[in-house]
């Protein structure tokens, strides 16, 4: 309970100060970027290193790079569908789920073995 209460707190630091560099960078399309993921990343690493300690924490953040690259390439299908295909949303993201977990399965399955 308290390891949920401290990714609570940590996590809600970090957002808060990730949406302040957000609010200072160009363009405005930056801010859910910075907003959210990086800040949630960085209270998971923090709270993995104290209590289950370095190595375990670097397995977690590796796996968190492989599904950073899974989740690039995903993006990039998404926005060619939209742009290119001019493929409404819902059925973009949907139909380009799969390469998110192929490419992240992949990548795991090569890198991580």
């Amino acid at each position: 309970m308290i390891s949920i209460l401290l990714r609570f707190l940590i996590g809600g630091l970090l957002v808060s100060a990730f949406a302040v560099i957000s609010d200072v960078l160009k363009p405005k399309s930056f801010a859910g970027l910075f907003g959210a993921a990086p800040s949630i990343a960085l209270a998971t690493i923090g709270l993995t290193v104290a209590s289950e300690g370095t190595h375990y924490a670097a397995l977690e953040a590796r796996s968190m790079v492989v599904g950073a690259i899974g989740f690039f390439v995903y993006a990039s299908c998404v926005s060619r569908l939209l742009i290119r295909h001019k493929i409404k949303a819902g059925p973009a993201t949907l139909i380009s789920l799969p390469v998110w977990g192929a490419v992240s399965f992949a990548i795991r399955y090569l890198w991580l073995k």
